[in-house]
């Protein structure tokens, strides 16, 4: 949920005024770079499938060129670290009654993952929250989720808003998504790196190159993902038993803490009412299921 900082003003001030006096060059080098990205990995990279499509029909092809393994192994040890550093602090679980709620919500979330891929179940799952008053909440590759104390606090949340969060948070972890920007990225910078060095563009050139990447490929692909996990996410919430309506309040709420927003070719996120609008069309799509779980009881 956090959203990634962006490059100081001066910086980019300094690349556009490279960009306006190379017009020419930095086009070509631009689509030249697009068409490596795209393209030239595609004999380096793995198709996976990482997850079954569902009741809201992800199912975008997904190629990786960095091992599960690699990403869980790295997500385990810088989780374990975090959680000693709070645990020292006396902010890992402090309260006890908000860590009970919060489990019991991950677990009832946790149980319907093998409806997008049923390995997910023997995963080794942690759920834990931290005293902190930043509003956010994650999962890590391979189940290792935290929930800050200012998102249940400040947001006043609501079970069902709760629930969305932490669906959202499991669907980036399904879909392997971290594994995926690294395997992006990997390839970016050594297409990056051979075309900076073949144009004699220097590291402030290749630089450039790396904010092209970004505003043609990267972002967009983040907030792909970002609207994958919120169609996953109110799957999620609605087969355990949670109002999958609530994450449009949720987000609502988000809006009003977050204050404004950069504009949406710099955003990792995607605007507002494009989210709420999405997030009304899916959590309808997904209202059965809601209901079966609450007749079920």
């Amino acid at each position: 949920m956090a959203r990634r900082r962006i490059a100081d003003v001066s910086s980019q001030t300094v690349l556009s005024e490279i960009f306006m006096r190379n017009k020419n060059t930095m086009h070509i080098l631009g689509t030249t770079l697009i068409t490596c990205v795209l393209f030239f990995p595609l004999s380096a990279c793995q198709t996976v499938k990482t997850t079954q499509g569902g009741a809201v029909g992800v199912d975008r092809q997904q190629r990786m060129s960095v091992s599960a393994q690699s990403i869980e192994q790295s997500a385990n040890k810088q989780y374990g670290q975090l959680m000693a550093e709070a645990n020292k602090k006396d902010k890992l679980n402090a309260d006890t009654a908000q860590y009970e709620r919060v489990k019991k919500i991950a677990d009832k979330l946790i149980k319907q993952t093998p409806s997008f891929r049923p390995d997910a179940l023997n995963w080794k799952w942690e759920v834990n929250v931290l005293t902190s008053g930043e509003v956010n909440a994650w999962c890590m590759p391979g189940g290792k989720i935290a929930v800050y104390s200012g998102l249940i606090e400040k947001l006043k949340i609501t079970d069902d808003e709760l629930a969305a969060v932490m669906g959202h948070e499991i669907a980036h972890a399904l879909r392997e998504h971290s594994r995926e920007r690294a395997s992006e990225q990997a390839v970016a910078n050594v297409g990056i790196s051979i075309l900076a060095t073949v144009a004699g563009l220097g590291q402030l050139g290749q630089k450039g190159m790396e904010y092209a990447y970004q505003g043609l490929l990267g972002l967009p692909n983040s907030r792909e993902h970002e609207t994958e996990a919120d169609r996953i996410g109110v799957e999620l919430a609605a087969r355990a038993g949670y109002d999958p309506r609530a994450a449009i309040t949720l987000w609502e709420k988000m809006g009003q803490v977050g204050g404004n927003e950069p504009p949406k070719f710099m955003s990792t996120h995607p605007p507002r009412a494009d989210r709420v609008k999405d997030l009304t069309r899916y959590s309808q799509k997904v209202l059965p299921l809601f209901e079966q779980a609450k007749a079920r009881g």
